[in-house]
């Protein structure tokens, strides 16, 4: 089975590929194919930002398309950064600018009510117009000081309190069973796994 995922990031295609082992799909991203629309996130929700990306690039590339849409709420700023978490230090801004945004705007608020959660929602947009949404929520606190090398956005702050390490200390195959996008994607694999049963 040949699925597009709709990023130019590699390194996240990486972690998708870790997350589909043993089952019999390729993998492509956007880098595989030329010209591909650019899409403006523009959407209230990460599940219509995903469903936007999923259903575009099925069109452009006339393949089954995977998108998702990501960010981290935090509760005491009544869900900041949330939908603009890849933006929220501007269009252009780099995890270490969004992450010290976060910062300066959590200073002097105590690490228990730091409360914070990650949320991904993950669009399959199938090239016969069918599609399926899968979601997962995280559960967390924000720290002042970035801890591990693992990961990439908000993971080296974001504490997980069972584990008590942040998201970037955690080693990928724990990381990604726990996480908002692993919950997501053991969603799929099993809605693909039925796919693959009723062929």
């Amino acid at each position: 089975m040949k699925i597009v995922f709709a990023t130019k990031n590699e390194g996240k295609v990486k972690e998708i590929r870790e997350m589909l082992h043993g089952m019999d799909i390729e993998l492509l991203s956007l880098n595989a194919f030329k010209n591909t629309p650019e899409i403006v996130e523009d959407q209230q929700t990460y599940l219509d930002n995903a469903y936007k990306k999923a259903k575009t690039i099925a069109e452009f590339t006339g393949e089954d398309v995977l998108a998702d849409d990501s960010g981290l709420q935090v509760d005491i700023l009544d869900g900041q950064p949330g939908i603009y978490s890849a933006r929220y230090a501007g269009a252009d801004a780099t995890d270490e600018e969004n992450n010290a945004k976060l910062l300066e705007n959590l200073q002097g608020i105590p690490r228990d009510e730091r409360t914070a959660s990650f949320h991904c929602a993950l669009v399959m947009y199938h090239k016969d117009g069918r599609y399926e949404a899968f979601e997962g929520t995280w559960q967390g606190r924000i720290i002042d000081e970035s801890r591990g090398d693992n990961g990439f956005g908000y993971d080296p702050i974001f504490w997980v309190p069972e584990l008590e390490k942040t998201a970037a200390e955690l080693p990928p195959e724990i990381k990604n069973k726990i996480s908002h996008r692993g919950q997501a994607f053991t969603k799929l694999k099993e809605s693909l796994h039925r796919s693959c049963q009723a062929l």
